[in-house]
Formats: structure tokens, sequence, C-alpha cells
């Protein structure tokens, strides 16, 4: 499955704006970890829209994403985007392995918490948000409350890479791709 056949089952599955944008969001930082690591861009890129298109037909755990993981058997979808798939979710028993899967399940969390703080600033911005208001946000339980704190720090640790820079990568990442997520301001 290339990029574009991903997206149209993202826009097949998902009728939420909000739950695309996510998946743009996370695509960026994954299509930018990609290069970073000389990987495949486009398999990515594919992981990234896809980790959540079940999400609307199966939105509790543990039916997401195993029930999806099917669907996107049937469409030819590879063995190892599905698996990277399974393993953005610590209660699938799919352990993380691959930069592939360790990259998924390290850029969901913070890119969600990435989109709230660009739209708590003035202009609505992801160009707006710095590694330091984040970190400071992160300690404020009541601020986006659905975003796993323990996800965003395990992830920049599973990859083994500093948090700081976990995070000032991603907002990099975003920023080029502001105006599709709609957090240009």
């Amino acid at each position: 499955m290339d990029r574009e056949q991903a997206w149209q089952t993202v826009c097949e599955f998902v009728q939420s704006e909000g739950l695309r944008k996510h998946m743009l969001a996370v695509e960026a930082c994954m299509a930018a970890y990609a290069l970073k690591y000389g990987e495949d861009e486009e398999k990515w890129a594919v992981t990234a829209l896809l980790h959540d298109f079940d999400w609307e037909i199966h939105p509790q755990s543990p039916d997401h994403p195993m029930k999806g993981e099917p669907i996107l058997a049937e469409r030819g979808v590879s063995g190892e985007i599905r698996r990277a798939i399974l393993s953005h979710a610590n209660y699938s028993g799919v352990p993380r392995e691959s930069l592939l899967e360790k990259s998924l399940f390290a850029c969901d969390e913070l890119a969600g918490f990435l989109t709230a703080c660009a739209y708590v600033k003035p202009g609505r911005a992801i160009a707006e948000v710095e590694v330091k208001s984040v970190r400071k946000k992160l300690k404020d339980k009541a601020f986006a409350r659905a975003v796993n704190r323990d996800d965003v720090i395990n992830g920049a640790a599973e990859m083994g890479i500093d948090l700081d820079d976990h995070i000032a990568f991603c907002i990099e990442a975003m920023k080029g791709r502001a105006a599709s997520l709609g957090l240009a301001g």
C-alpha cells in the first residue's frame, strides 16, 4: 500500500477531522525520522497514517488496533507495518523491537500533545510551541489529560533519544506541515 492508498483508507474509515489531522501529525514526525535515519519514508508515512484508522469503529481497547489489523491484511498492508501498528498499543502483547515500531510509539502521543500545546497559543500555531513550554505542560495533569505522559516519556527512552531533543524534532517536523495540520496560525 502506498501513501495515497493509505490516505484513502483513512478517509474511508475516519470521519473526524481532528483524528485525521492527528494521523497527519504523526505522519509528519515519522516521515522526518525516516529521513533522519535513512529509512523508507513512504513505509513510515503509511504506518503513521494507518495507525489509528480503526479508532472510530473500534474505540475501546483491546479492540483497537487488534480488530483493525485483519482489515489491513485484507487490503495488502505488509506484515511489518501491521506489526508496528499493533505494537503501538501497550496492551497488544506485541513488543516494540524495530526502529519503525519504536518511532511510531514515540511519535503518537507526542504529536497529539504538541497539537494541544499549539491550540492554546495565541495564534494557534505550532511555530509558537517551545520545548520548555511543552515540558511544563507535561507536568500539568489537567492539560490534555487524554494524553498518556508515560508513553511520551517512555517513547523517547525506547528510541534512545533525549526527551527534549525528541520534542524539538517533532515540533520542527510538524512546522513543515503546519498548514495541512491546521496549525499554521
